[in-house]
């Protein structure tokens, strides 16, 4: 039987597989070979460092992301089903949401440039119309919706036995309301 061929691709998308199941920290060469069922000579080849390896995770882990939240989007509430997706990804992906949030991102020096390399720049302007205030006052209450959402997904992930779903839901409407109340004001 001839030897199998193991591609770069092959090698990210074990890494994938093994942060999915135990987290980022559980990718390493050994544990990629065991997946492919190989020597970890060939991950060597592809590897010349697994930083490099792992930023191909995140990258992965963000395109994932991308499409689980688009999966669960109600076009008729955006906004509110924007968050819940993130909240039901970290309950049924914990190891990637960690990974997503956790993930070193460069160039990133104030809460601004945050805003401007994670959030698609149309949110603003669909907030605005939706909720008839201003694009600031829009961008300013969607930052404060995704940090809050990053930090409530984030204690919702890493608790056991775990807090209810419905009480993560019922905590992130109160604070959409507040956000969009104060949103509101800043506008008139």
């Amino acid at each position: 039987m001839p030897k199998q061929r193991i591609t770069k691709e092959m090698v990210v998308d074990a890494a994938f597989s093994i942060a999915r199941s135990g987290g980022m920290e559980q990718v390493l060469v050994k544990n990629i070979a065991d997946r492919l069922g190989c020597s970890v000579q060939p991950i060597y080849s592809y590897c010349k460092n697994m930083d490099g390896l792992r930023q191909d995770v995140a990258e992965r882990v963000r395109l994932f992301i991308q499409d689980y939240a688009a999966a669960r989007i109600d076009r008729n509430d955006l906004f509110r089903s924007t968050g819940a997706a993130y909240i039901q990804l970290a309950r049924e992906e914990p190891h990637l949401f960690r990974i997503f949030i956790l993930h070193q991102r460069r160039n990133i020096a104030s809460l601004e440039d945050l805003y401007q390399a994670e959030a698609n720049p149309h949110t603003a302007e669909f907030i605005a119309e939706n909720l008839n205030i201003g694009i600031p006052q829009a961008k300013q209450l969607h930052l404060n919706m995704l940090i809050y959402t990053i930090g409530i997904g984030t204690i919702f992930s890493v608790t056991t036995p775990g807090i209810p779903i419905e009480e993560i839901y019922a905590q992130q409407k109160i604070a959409c309301e507040a956000f969009r109340n104060q949103a509101r004001r800043e506008s008139l």
